[in-house]
């Protein structure tokens, strides 16, 4: 029983000063996140793409693959905005497995959130200087988002936090487009619950600090389907819960109505070739209803260099170690059909 207390972590303004993000990424940053804004406001007609790997568990292999997004980007810029998923923190539904390169920056070795914190901070970075693409990452810790806050361009909150106080305060506080996805149960309301929390303005308690928000207008919704009582998935990225959610944010006072598609997870049953079906069959629906073309903003897709998963260990070079992902040369064509289709 009780604690051990390991290691005195460094804040995140030591992080910050150790490791300074260059002016000249600041300024990409800053274009970049207002790119997101005018998305999800409605100012642009831009298709957001959220993409990457379920967990950045590599660094080398995840500047590869980010890589690899730069020249896409140029061809399609003029129809999509692509953010880099970097997830560097991972909820494990029962507690065991791997929690991300926060917890461990190598998989094969034992935790170290002090390490952590550095690596984490370096592959963002990395990311940010050698492509010039901001980066996504998920609010598992709400304390932690100060470590990151200057580098990342989109903020997704998970269906396990959804749910959570600290989380929808914290969303508040934020200066870039916070994602709320569906709890697991798949009730729409906690979800539009979280959004109204998040855009209003609260004094609550963050890092030993009294602080005061004032609201995040760009915080929204992700649809990531559900599971029932019996453990089977439930998708809600049909045209029928599209404009069921729609309806519901009218039905609100809501600013920027907005709704991203997770492809992957409880919407595909984990089973990644399915995120090209659905992508697609989201976009067939925007074409059919100015209401849903107006409303979902963009999509998540869960994108790796090598298809599939791998177990620790197994050295697969550019393969996920959680959950499976779409391999390169079939994200890079969904990435193109995609801007033909918006």
């Amino acid at each position: 029983m009780g604690f051990e207390f390991i290691n005195k972590l460094p804040t995140p303004a030591e992080i910050k000063e150790q490791f300074p993000l260059p002016a000249e990424c600041v300024l990409i940053k800053a274009q970049r996140d207002q790119e997101v804004k005018k998305i999800i406001s409605g100012d642009s007609e831009k298709f957001l793409v959220i993409i990457g790997p379920c967990s950045a568990d590599n660094e080398d292999s995840v500047l590869d693959y980010v890589s690899r997004l730069v020249k896409i980007q140029e061809d399609t810029q003029d129809k999509l905005l692509i953010i880099p998923r970097v997830y560097t923190n991972k909820p494990r539904t029962t507690g065991e497995g791997y929690k991300g390169m926060l917890h461990q920056p190598d998989p094969e070795k034992r935790p170290s959130m002090a390490d952590g914190l550095h690596a984490i901070r370096h592959v963002h970075m990395r990311v940010l200087q050698e492509t010039g693409l901001s980066t996504a990452d998920e609010m598992l810790y709400p304390d932690n988002v100060s470590y990151l806050d200057d580098i990342m361009s989109y903020i997704a909150v998970g269906a396990r936090s959804v749910e959570n106080q600290q989380h929808r305060l914290v969303s508040s506080g934020c200066h870039v487009p916070v994602g709320m996805k569906n709890p697991t149960s798949g009730d729409l309301t906690v979800m539009l619950n979280s959004v109204k929390a998040a855009q209003s303005g609260h004094e609550f308690i963050m890092r030993d600090w009294e602080v005061r928000t004032a609201g995040n207008p760009w915080t929204h919704t992700i649809l990531r389907g559900a599971v029932n009582k019996h453990g089977q998935c439930l998708p809600n990225y049909h045209y029928e819960d599209l404009i069921l959610l729609h309806k519901l944010y009218m039905e609100r006072n809501l600013n920027n109505p907005a709704c991203i598609v997770d492809a992957n997870h409880s919407n595909s049953n984990k089973q990644y070739a399915e995120q090209i079906r659905i992508v697609k069959e989201v976009l067939h629906s925007r074409r059919h209803s100015n209401d849903i073309h107006q409303f979902v903003k963009g999509v998540m897709i869960e994108s790796y260099i090598e298809p599939g998963i791998q177990n620790i260990g197994e050295h697969c070079y550019g393969k996920s170690i959680t959950d499976p992902c779409l391999g390169w040369e079939a994200s890079k064509q969904l990435l193109y059909d995609i801007a033909d289709a918006v």
